[in-house]
């Protein structure tokens, strides 16, 4: 028997080496004046990008370039749909990682409508729905981690104050190209950093209370993507066949927590990243090990009878390649495993991102966000201070 489950709008998905160079073709279909939104660099100065501007002009068509310096904010948001809103652009493409994307995604959402993004971002302000129209997006991630290329979420912060999502289905983006050879450049603490994020979300999801039979398959490929292929790229990002592992692990992470949530991970991620300068990916990162462990043992001593509890020992079975192994020691396998990553992939612990025990009240505070929710178990605030304090 399979539970009740419903799976929200995805985009087009176009998966593979090359596939960037279908962007010109799609994107003229819309109309030929572009908004185009990168990172500050390392597209523009890539050796794919003449080629896709190339392919753009012969097609007729022009753009204005928008480039986006770290995490979006409020501010950047409103002040890019505030100068470009008149432009009229048939469509809006975004080229970079989940930051990029995320700008991009709010962006488009806001040029015809021309109101401020703060009034649509989940527990901040008034919290209006969003009505549309949204300008077509197209997306095109360049590293493998959000996922943001197939979510309706995109993620605006102030600095020290807050991270929340602009959430909406008809922010979805038309087209999701991942092209794995975008990410050859990839230095490594990016690739060590996306990597987990992109894992995080696959475990999380899997054991999320709101997984179902399909987002589980999803989450099982991508998580043992991410078992073959994260350390390989990060040793050699010139490795093709891990490229392709890991953009397709990020691809499908998107994918499942859109219809999943996600967990306590994420929850902490939130106000860390939020308030100290941790890249979202490092505070998951940082945390995952120890943050499964507390959610094991809090489920055996709360809910033995929780489904996160087999699916835990299901992952660390696929890792260990050992069928016949019992739950306990299958979870500790998984557990081992998520430390060795830690140090391979040389994780830094909060400390060394300014945070001390006296930020634990305020980050307790503040991690009970919509993540916290779908966690398997819900957590004390002496279980959250407790991995807050282990990875200090």
């Amino acid at each position: 028997m399979f539970p009740p489950f419903s799976i929200g709008r995805l985009p087009r998905i176009e998966f593979g080496s090359g596939a960037v160079q279908k962007v010109p073709a799609l994107a003229a279909g819309y109309g030929t004046r572009l908004l185009l939104v990168t990172g500050q660099r390392s597209f523009l100065e890539s050796p794919h990008a003449p080629p896709l501007f190339e392919a753009l002009r012969q097609r007729g068509c022009s753009w204005e370039t928008l480039r986006v310096a770290g995490e979006p904010t409020v501010a950047f948001v409103d002040d890019a749909v505030a100068r470009l809103r008149g432009e009229e652009f048939a469509a809006v493409i975004g080229i970079g990682g989940g930051s990029v994307l995320d700008a991009a995604k709010a962006i488009a959402g806001l040029l015809k409508p021309g109101n401020s993004v703060l009034d649509h971002l989940e527990g901040v302000g008034p919290e209006l729905p969003y009505r549309g129209p949204a300008t077509p997006f197209i997306a095109v991630p360049t590293t493998a981690g959000t996922g943001s290329e197939v979510t309706k979420n995109a993620v605006i912060g102030e600095p020290g104050k807050f991270k929340k999502s602009f959430r909406d289905e008809q922010l979805v983006a038309q087209w999701a190209i991942v092209d794995p050879d975008l990410l050859a450049s990839c230095a490594p603490p990016l690739i060590a950093a996306d990597g987990m994020d992109a894992f995080t979300q696959l475990l999380e999801s899997f054991v999320s209370r709101r997984a179902n039979p399909l987002t589980d398959a999803l989450a099982r490929s991508g998580i043992m993507a991410v078992k073959d292929g994260l350390l390989p790229f990060y040793h050699d990002p010139a490795d093709a066949a891990a490229r392709q592992k890991m953009a397709y692990a990020a691809l499908v992470s998107g994918i499942c927590l859109a219809n999943t949530g996600l967990g306590a991970v994420h929850g902490l991620a939130a106000p860390l990243g939020a308030c100290f300068p941790i890249p979202h990916g490092l505070a998951c990162g940082t945390l995952l090990a120890t943050t499964t462990a507390v959610n094991i043992e809090a489920l055996k001593q709360r809910s033995p009878d929780s489904p996160a509890l087999p699916k835990y020992a299901e992952i660390g079975r696929r890792f260990a390649m050992q069928k016949g192994l019992n739950g306990d020691a299958a979870r500790a396998h998984l557990l081992d495993t998520l430390r060795q990553w830690e140090r391979a992939l040389a994780l830094p612990r909060l400390s060394a991102c300014r945070v001390t025990s006296a930020d634990f009240p305020r980050l307790v505070a503040h991690c009970r966000g919509s993540s916290m929710k779908t966690n398997p178990v819900e957590l004390t605030d002496a279980e959250i201070e407790y991995i807050l304090a282990e990875r200090l």
